[in-house]
């Protein structure tokens, strides 16, 4: 038996295993462009326009910089959101794993907040606060800091007391330890955090700029839907996916790299 066959079985070149890959990720997409085209066939374009239409509405959205300020206004809100939410989210789940008594103070607060709808967080932001930016970027941390806080929190509680142990009889500083010890525990739940909160920033923002903004994908739609624009409608939706499937990319690239030490098993769970 060569080093290409197990158990009777040939593996598939690099090449086709590639093509393989791409054909799975590409196939649900296909199929979902094809029943919309076939349902633009018999019903109006303002319930389902053809994908040729959506096609061109993105592409002017993203060659008109009146347009495209918005996506990136968007973009922007998003990112200093979640950035906001992780630096803080961040700082108390580490006093929560350093301190039991703050853990017991701030456990049942976030608890509470993750409780509380996002259009409720919008209808607070829009009555405390007067700046267009500064209500999303709270909506915005309010909204994904529980959930960054405990994915951290959770991430150094599973760190091994075996190897916290082993560690600190060496003595190292405290940056050797963040550097060899903590940063390469946690990496993993913290890409993990940010991909699951790309997701729920991407919806909430919307739902900001809906109500309360002047510009962005969220008031877009607003516009489109008043003038029954379905095609519209769609491309400004879009650019937010293409957005949220971009970032998703870059953190599994990060994830790919930093952990290409781990082994890959050839079992599937």
């Amino acid at each position: 038996m060569t080093d290409g066959t197990l158990a009777g079985t040939t593996r598939p070149s690099p090449g086709l295993a590639f093509l393989g890959r791409v054909v799975r990720t590409a196939a649900p997409f296909v199929l979902m462009g094809v029943l919309w085209q076939i349902a633009s066939y018999f019903f109006p374009p303002y319930l389902f326009p053809s994908l040729v239409a959506v096609f061109w509405r993105c592409l002017d959205i993203l060659v008109h910089w009146s347009q495209l300020v918005d996506v990136l206004a968007t973009v922007s809100r998003i990112l200093a959101g979640l950035a906001g939410a992780f630096v803080i989210g961040a700082a108390l789940a580490l006093m929560m794993a350093r301190s039991k008594a703050v853990d017991g103070f701030l456990s049942p607060i976030l608890t509470f907040f993750q409780g509380i709808p996002a259009l409720s967080w919008v209808v607070f932001a829009i009555i405390w606060f007067h700046g267009v930016e500064f209500r999303i970027f709270f909506i915005m941390v309010l909204t994904t800091l529980p959930a960054f806080t405990f994915q951290v929190l959770g991430a150094l509680r599973a760190m091994s007391k075996d190897l916290v142990e082993m560690v600190m009889s060496f003595r190292p500083s405290r940056v050797k330890i963040f550097k060899v010890m903590i940063l390469p525990a946690i990496l993993p739940e913290i890409l993990t955090a940010w991909k699951v909160n790309l997701g729920n920033a991407s919806r909430v923002v919307v739902v900001a700029e809906l109500v309360g903004a002047t510009g962005g994908v969220g008031y877009q739609l607003l516009q489109q839907q008043q003038i029954f624009d379905m095609a519209g409608a769609l491309a400004w939706t879009l650019q937010l996916v293409f957005f949220v499937l971009i970032v998703q990319h870059i953190l599994t690239l990060i994830e790919t790299v930093a952990f290409r030490y781990r082994a890959i098993s050839e079992r599937s769970l």
